[in-house]
């Protein structure tokens, strides 16, 4: 095969993004929010990864923290995978890694990226569906049952057990 028709072959491939998030609690097991400007609802600290840069889903997740929240902390067990069918775009694999628990200097260090968020807070578990709905917060919630549990990382697609 030529280089030539292999760059055929590899732009004929499938596309598929990718994002990945850190999930941060405080010591009261409060989940930290941020709320993008560009999008109604709230999210995780977290976005796409540069993946045509070489860059993994877990550096994507602490680039990401870093340059939304201003936090630079290595990120603990991947807890959830969700593959998320997409409309109007192609498929989306999230990722979510625990970011730990955040003492109350680390709480008020947070500088927020003005570029892309207004704000953030910390929401306790019964009231995350009502800042994430749909998959996200399916995503979130299972992300923290894992946590939990101590189990395996939870396997989703569109938020809910992939089995």
């Amino acid at each position: 095969m030529s280089t030539l028709d292999y760059a055929a072959y590899i732009a004929s491939l499938p596309r598929i993004l990718a994002g990945a998030a850190a999930l941060f609690r405080d010591g009261e097991g409060r989940v930290l929010l941020v709320e993008p400007n560009y999008r109604e609802g709230w999210a995780l600290p977290g976005g796409t990864i540069e993946s045509d840069t070489g860059e993994t889903p877990r550096q994507g997740a602490r680039r990401e923290t870093l340059e939304e929240i201003g936090l630079d902390r290595p990120l603990g067990r991947l807890l959830a995978v969700d593959w998320v069918p997409g409309t109007g775009r192609p498929p989306l694999v999230a990722y979510v890694y625990d970011g730990g628990v955040l003492g109350e200097a680390e709480l008020k260090s947070i500088r927020l990226q003005e570029e892309e968020l207004l704000s953030w807070k910390l929401v306790p578990r019964d009231d995350l569906a009502a800042h994430l709905p749909g998959q996200l917060g399916l995503r979130v919630l299972a992300a923290l049952d894992a946590l939990a549990d101590g189990a395996g990382t939870a396997e989703l697609e569109n938020g809910l057990p992939a089995f």
